[in-house]
This record gives structure tokens, C-alpha cells and sequence, in this order.
């Protein structure tokens, strides 16, 4: 499920050319703060889905609830007790 949640994500990136060869900058529509930037097209989407990858841990470690992408929802429902 996580896997296939990250894959997904990475569907939706999107990566702009810098000005004055300053590299890449790529970000996932969607999933606030999630952005990378970096010399190479493909170290900016490498950086970009470890970023990505973080910012789950995060937000499911401090309950933040987090989109559902394609059906695929990461968030832990919890039981009323």
C-alpha cells in the first residue's frame, strides 16, 4: 500500500527547469511542502520522493492526516473506545 501510495504521488510531480542553470525544482500537487531541488532532473526526483517518503513518516507519526491519492488512503483509523 505504501509503495503503490509513493508511486502515485510521483505521478502527479511536477519539475520546472531553474533560470541560469541553477538545476531542477519538482513538487507534488497536492501534498503541501513536499518539493526538492537539485542539479539533475533525476537527482531532483530522487530527492524529491525521499522528501516524499519523510513527509508520510511524519504526518502519520503526528496524526496529520494526509490526501488520499488514487483511491490509496495511508491515514490509521482509530477505533472509539
Amino acid at each position: 500500500m505504501l509503495t503503490d501510495y509513493i508511486q502515485a504521488a510521483m505521478r502527479k510531480a511536477h519539475y520546472e527547469i531553474l533560470t541560469d542553470g541553477e538545476g531542477y525544482f519538482g513538487s507534488i500537487i497536492g501534498l503541501q511542502g513536499v518539493w526538492a531541488n537539485a542539479d539533475t532532473l533525476e537527482t531532483c526526483r530522487e530527492e524529491l520522493q525521499e522528501v516524499l517518503e519523510e513527509w508520510i513518516i511524519l504526518g502519520l507519526k503526528m496524526g496529520i492526516p494526509i490526501p488520499v491519492l488514487d483511491g490509496i488512503e495511508l491515514n490509521i483509523k482509530r477505533k472509539a473506545a
